[in-house]
């Protein structure tokens, strides 16, 4: 009885384990970290400023760490959950284009996801 219970539960963990992001959702996310890694800007996390590329990995690998929690579904989600603040310190993340004052990395996206859908209107 105790192994039907224990594979019963193996097969639900491993059925619910891990879900892609909606394919709409991920085309935004995929465009907002293209966005990210070709824009020349530098990248605060937990005090230190990273390049664009570093900065678009380390958000890649979030996302892949909440598709395994099946947390995101959308786009403002991956934002909120994943792209905004450190999981280690809780410190926002900040994006810093040129000569400009950095600005929180949630407000960046969104701008640059508000963008993204009026070109696509």
């Amino acid at each position: 009885m105790r192994w039907m219970l224990s594979g019963c539960l193996l097969a639900w963990a491993l059925s619910s384990a891990a879900a892609p992001v909606p394919p709409a959702a991920r085309a935004e996310i995929d465009a907002l970290l293209a966005k990210l890694q070709s824009s020349g800007c530098t990248f605060n996390r937990n005090g230190t400023w990273h390049g664009a590329d570093e900065a678009q990995a380390h958000l890649r690998r979030k996302l892949e760490a909440l598709e395994e929690r099946n947390v995101v579904q959308t786009t403002e989600q991956f934002i909120a959950l994943g792209a905004s603040t450190s999981s280690v310190s809780s410190k926002p993340y900040l994006v810093k284009c040129g000569g400009g004052t950095p600005v929180e990395s949630r407000v960046w996206l969104t701008n640059e996801l508000k963008a993204l859908r009026s070109k696509a209107k």
